[in-house]
This record gives C-alpha cells, sequence and structure tokens, in this order.
C-alpha cells in the first residue's frame, strides 16, 4: 500500500504535536508530580479488590483497636474493622465522587457559561441565580440538599456538583464575555451561522483550556467536600467506607488508636494535594500568560 504524501506529512505533524507535548509536561514540574501521584491513586482504587487483606466492611469485635501488624497492616478501629482494607475501599468512593461532580459541573456550568456570556437577554436572571448559590456557604447548602435527598452517593454528587456549579458557570462566562465581540465571532455572525453553532464550533474550544484547569480544582473541592459530609453525617451511607467517615469514628479513640484517624486524614491529604498540583500545572501549561514565565 503506498504511502501518499499527505498522510506523511499529517503523520510527522501529528508526531510534532506530542512530541511538543511531551516536552511541555516533561517541563511542568507540577503536571508531572501531580499527574502521577493522582495515577497512583487510580491505580489503587483500581486495584482495590487485589489490594484489600480483609473485608472493609467485616465487624469483630474481639480484635477492636489492635496497632498495626502484620495481619493488619494499619491496624483495626473501634469496630474491629481493618483499617488498611477500609482506606484503599475509600479511595473508590472518593475518585467516583471527584469524577463525577468534575464531570457535571463541568458540563452543566459550561453550558450555562456559555449561553450568558452571548446571549445578554438570559445572561441577568441566570446570573442572578448562580449569584444566590454562591451566596450560601457551599457546606451548609450541600448539607441541605443531602437532608433534604438522604444519605446516597448518587445524592452526594449532586449536592456537590449544585455547590460548585456557579463558580464553574462564572469562569467559562468571562472567558466568552472577552470573545463576544471579536472577529472571528463577528465574522461567524455575518456569514449566518446560529447560535449553536457560535457556541459550540467557535466559542467552545476557547473555554476548554480555563475549564479544564477549574475542573482539576473541582475534583479536589469534591473530594475534600464528600469526607466533610460524611465526617458530619451527612454523606455516605454508614456501610460505605469513607475517609471523612472514619475520621469521624477516630474521634473517639483518637488518644488510644492514633492510627485510625493517621491513616484516612493521610490519604485524604495525599490526594486533594495531587489534584491540587495538578490543577497549579495544568494552569501554568494552558495558560499562555504563564507559559513562559
Amino acid at each position: 500500500m503506498a504511502i501518499t504524501a499527505d498522510s506523511l506529512a499529517g503523520a510527522i505533524e501529528r508526531r510534532s504535536r506530542w512530541t511538543q507535548l511531551r516536552l511541555t509536561v516533561g517541563r511542568n514540574r507540577n503536571v508531572l508530580v501531580g499527574g502521577s501521584l493522582l495515577l497512583l491513586i487510580v491505580a489503587v482504587a483500581v486495584l482495590a479488590p487485589v489490594l484489600m487483606t480483609h473485608d472493609p466492611s467485616f465487624q469483630d469485635p474481639g480484635e477492636r483497636l489492635l496497632a498495626p501488624s502484620s495481619e493488619y497492616l494499619l491496624g483495626t478501629d473501634g469496630s474491629g474493622r481493618d483499617v488498611f482494607s477500609r482506606v484503599v475501599k475509600g479511595a473508590q468512593l472518593s475518585l467516583l465522587v471527584g469524577i463525577g461532580v468534575a464531570t457535571a459541573t463541568s458540563i452543566i456550568g459550561g453550558f450555562i457559561g456559555l449561553i450568558t456570556g452571548f446571549v445578554p437577554r438570559v445572561d441577568a436572571p441566570v446570573m442572578r441565580v448562580m449569584d444566590g448559590l454562591m451566596a450560601f456557604p457551599g457546606i451548609i447548602l450541600a448539607i441541605g440538599i443531602m437532608a433534604v435527598r438522604g444519605a446516597e452517593i448518587s445524592n452526594v454528587i449532586l449536592a456537590l456538583t449544585v455547590v460548585n456549579t456557579p463558580r464553574m458557570a462564572r469562569v467559562v462566562r468571562s472567558v466568552v464575555l472577552g470573545l463576544a465581540n471579536t472577529q472571528f465571532v463577528e465574522a461567524a455572525k455575518s456569514s449566518g451561522c446560529t447560535l449553536w453553532r457560535i457556541l459550540g464550533v467557535h466559542l467552545l474550544p476557547n473555554t476548554l483550556s480555563p475549564l479544564i484547569v477549574q475542573a482539576s480544582f473541582v475534583f479536589a473541592e469534591a473530594v475534600l467536600g464528600e469526607a466533610t459530609l460524611s465526617f458530619l453525617g451527612a454523606g455516605a451511607p454508614p456501610e460505605v467506607p469513607s475517609w471523612g467517615g472514619m475520621l469521624s469514628e477516630s474521634r473517639l479513640f483518637l488518644s488510644q488508636a492514633s492510627w485510625t484517624m493517621i491513616a484516612p486524614g493521610a490519604a485524604l491529604t495525599f490526594t486533594v494535594f495531587a489534584l491540587n498540583l495538578l490543577g497549579d500545572g495544568l494552569r501554568d501549561m494552558l495558560d499562555p500568560r504563564l507559559r513562559h514565565r
């Protein structure tokens, strides 16, 4: 099969872009370190069935508050459950909530930001609703939604999505407002492009960089928000291992069994640190104003 000049040129261009991307990521230490740490956390969550040494929900009162040992790597909690297995299982919940909230917030907030930034008559009423949501302290609003909806993982994702959507919408809206009167948008209007084509083809690609950066921070806030809700008893169901729930239970045994708090606290800190580091790196890498600093 003959290789045409066009296909060869396309292959060279794709390879050049991939090489440039690798060099850019390699020069950005925050993306490299944060991404590597996040991949490690994802690997732990994916391999949880293999890594867990005990059933994370099995209670053995005769084995309660045992110190770390070869059998119980991180000791046991006040109900005799293996702390290591519960921390590993809790990674699945944290990543599930984080990915769910980041995805839903990006889609809903991105759509609201595009519409309000480009259609003036929609901007005022919709953004006043967003301002009203932002007026509530985030955790109070999330607790209120959980009180109405009940303790379910899907409701945790819903509550944290409602909390984080206004901020995402404002970020996208600010970008669209800056692009609404540019020459390429005016050219699209004069050529008869529909509203949805202008939003989807001309404006949306220019909002992806800030959208991705903000989504990484929303991911971190969602992981922390889920832990906070579970710590307060308003998050995941009690039978589901959660880092926040483990921290709440460990308060009763802090002086005599500190390992019940250290392990989930370290896992939560490690995850949020990795996500914030990745977000900072993505911002520096994708923002042209910061790329050459």
